[in-house]
């Protein structure tokens, strides 16, 4: 499908769709807890595929109008009946391969062809060296992969330059263990906001992660853990709204964004950025409410180590500011869905702006947004994204549209309610 998208100013207020993240995490954790009720999910077709895993490994899940109610497997997962398909979504691969490690069988684990060229072998590792059976059919890292149950405690290392994902899934698999287990994490650890996320969520389930930072960060990790996650809503998601507040930054226009309440989502650092670039920005945190005023933007240097998801949002903003943005410390924006650094780099480049790419860094100079046929590299953000800069451009026209359904299903619906010139065909 594609979207044709006109020069266009917004008015008005929406909801902010729930956070993808938090839900993930909410139905993992639930369906590894007894019996829970989860208010106001995201569904998506990526928190489908959690919900689907889940499944697999023997919970049951009810889906109503606004909410779930899970059944929940007590922290013994079963061995699934059948290979279990992600489709597009990383965070349910990452999650259910380490699930997989806590079941007395085989799991079969794959997905879309974006999924089968996503690295996993820092959690294969840990995985092998903690007594599991764990790797790639292809013997490169990538799904499907095959897990043979048996995870056992142990002192152990992991990367945490690619993904959170990694961290967070064996801190919500280890705990279910007969043994403690010790994860020092060597290097960076990039997108640690997600990493708290898991966190909370998992502390709310009555599960103790202790955390150290000396030299490097470690997490230790309790064994004989028992989750019991009973009752949980999900909060709205920073880096959906990050899209309908960069458009109102970016057309002069005013729009308001609901259920927007303080969270450990790094996302939350938008509100900054726009501030930054010369946005006039009102947050009630009491209330849940995000205002932006368009303004005359600047450039700005941001730090996309902890809050990558951001990056296709801030690069657009930067493509109509005026001077230079630099978007640093962003490789491992490069391993998500698509290479994002690339795709909005040839993506803004067609549409007349300079854009310098580097392994880890884009530097945008700002100028004037002219329309083009755009590439939306069946991903997400990066639709989204370019359809804000279409705003500001006019006739444009942005391919792969239907892969919004991941994270924000409504948001074409949304952005012509609040008066966007576009059309679907």
């Amino acid at each position: 499908m594609k979207v044709s998208v006109n020069i266009s100013k917004i008015d008005g207020e929406v909801f902010a769709p729930s956070s993808k993240s938090y839900t993930h995490r909410a139905i993992t954790i639930a369906s590894l807890s007894n019996e829970c009720v989860i208010h106001r999910p995201l569904i998506s077709a990526d928190t489908l595929a959690t919900i689907r895993a889940c499944e697999a490994f023997g919970a049951n899940i009810e889906r109503r109008e606004d909410r779930l109610i899970i059944h929940g497997i007590n922290g013994k997962p079963y061995v699934p009946d059948n290979i279990i398909d992600v489709a597009n979504s990383g965070t349910t691969l990452r999650f259910m391969t380490a699930i997989a490690a806590l079941t007395d069988g085989v799991t079969v684990l794959t997905g879309d062809s974006s999924i089968r060229t996503r690295p996993n072998q820092p959690l294969l590792d840990v995985l092998n060296r903690l007594g599991v059976e764990a790797y790639s059919t292809r013997d490169n890292g990538c799904a499907p992969l095959v897990v043979r149950g048996g995870l056992k405690g142990a002192i152990t290392t992991i990367d945490g330059s690619i993904s959170s994902q990694f961290i967070s899934a064996l801190l919500i698999a280890c705990p279910l263990t007969t043994k403690s287990t010790t994860l020092s994490i060597k290097g960076e650890m990039k997108s640690r906001p997600y990493v708290d996320v898991t966190i909370e969520l998992l502390e709310k389930a009555g599960c103790e992660i202790l955390l150290e930072e000396t030299n490097n960060i470690k997490f230790i990790i309790p064994a004989n853990q028992k989750y019991n996650l009973e009752e949980y809503t999900v909060p709205g998601d920073f880096s959906s709204a990050s899209y309908v507040l960069a458009a109102a930054a970016m057309t002069g226009s005013t729009a308001t964004v609901k259920n927007m309440f303080p969270s450990k989502q790094g996302d939350i650092e938008f509100i900054e950025v726009l501030r930054r670039m010369g946005a006039d920005v009102s947050w009630d945190r009491t209330k849940g409410t995000i205002r932006v005023t368009g303004n005359s933007l600047h450039g700005t240097t941001f730090d996309a180590g902890a809050t990558p998801d951001l990056v296709p949002t801030v690069a657009v903003l930067a493509a109509c500011a005026d001077g230079v943005t630099v978007i640093e410390n962003a490789e491992h924006v490069r391993y998500k869905e698509t290479d994002r650094l690339h795709a909005m780099a040839l993506e803004l480049t067609r549409m007349g702006i300079t854009v310098k790419e580097d392994p880890d860094q884009l530097t945008i100079t700002g100028g004037t947004l002219r329309g083009a046929d755009l590439h939306g590299w069946h991903d997400h953000r990066i639709v989204m994204a370019l359809t804000v800069a279409g705003m500001v451009a006019g006739d444009t026209t942005i391919d792969t549209i239907e892969s919004v359904e991941i994270s924000y299903p409504d948001f074409f619906e949304e952005m012509k309610s609040l008066g966007a010139d576009i059309s679907l065909s």
